[in-house]
């Protein structure tokens, strides 16, 4: 149980209202902790993949995260290439990684053809062996800081794939926002932390370590349930030395509910 428990998540306030309507249910207190910045490759990013889908012709497009789709489809509208954005899309079958980027697809008028049930890259590798696409040809808008896991996973179905970067990340620069965290972190008084990505693991260590020296932060979060959301942010949280549990279920939900059990 989380009565009176105080709970992380390594995301914005912006990006954790599921969470904190999660930890309020079940009597916790919610910290949003934003971990990474997005630092955009700029304007150039919509003309770049308009000049992509019109030269490479995908069959599909997939989407990988809410940010992606939000970051691709703002600067749209902000260049004046909104309509042609929104054209290129929807000529392709469209596969989003999980609920939230269908969500924020279907917000731009977008229509999501596919959605596995895993959400994560190996539940669209696997969406993709279901449905036969052998040959076919697919777009990925995503992250200059991904690794390469998911288009050579995709290469050994068949499927040529083109990766189109919009964003690098970087640990979040403004750690004022953690300041409370950190009170209560010394006190011995968080228990326990969601990560969601690896690159929010690195940069949570990157972060802590400006506090802490490795050995006495290691012994702090020895004491703290820790939980991963899913395999790539736990191959990241082994570099660290860190005991975790890995969620089943690769969501906020179902990290949530492992926290629970823990």
């Amino acid at each position: 149980m989380l009565d009176g428990k105080t709970i992380a998540i390594t995301r914005s306030k912006n990006d954790a209202s599921e969470f904190i309507a999660l930890a309020e249910q079940n009597n916790a207190t919610p910290i949003p902790l934003p971990t990474i910045e997005l630092i955009s490759k700029g304007e150039k990013i919509v003309s770049e993949f308009l000049e992509s889908v019109q030269k490479y012709n995908p069959d599909y497009s997939v989407f990988l995260s809410s940010k992606a789709v939000k970051l691709l489809f703002d600067t749209a509208k902000n260049v004046s290439k909104f309509d042609e954005l929104q054209l290129a899309v929807a000529n392709t079958i469209v596969m989003s990684v999980g609920p939230k980027t269908s969500a924020s697809l279907e917000s731009y008028g977008i229509k999501v053809n596919h959605q596995p049930e895993n959400s994560s890259s190996v539940g669209v590798g696997e969406e993709f062996s279901q449905i036969n696409a052998v040959g076919k040809k697919v777009i990925i808008p995503r992250s200059g800081a991904s690794n390469s896991f998911l288009k050579e996973l995709l290469n050994k179905i068949g499927i040529n794939v083109l990766e189109i970067h919009l964003y690098d990340v970087c640990a979040f620069r403004d750690t004022t926002q953690w300041n409370g965290f950190r009170e209560l972190f010394s006190q011995g008084k968080i228990n326990g932390v969601i990560f969601t990505s690896a690159s929010s693991v690195r940069g949570f260590f990157e972060i802590m370590h400006k506090d802490y020296e490795r050995s006495s932060l290691l012994d702090f979060l020895s004491k703290i349930s820790l939980v991963s959301i899913g395999p790539f942010t736990s191959e990241e949280l082994k570099k660290f030395d860190v005991s975790f549990t890995m969620a089943e279920i690769h969501t906020v939900v179902g990290a949530f509910d492992t926290l629970k059990e823990l």
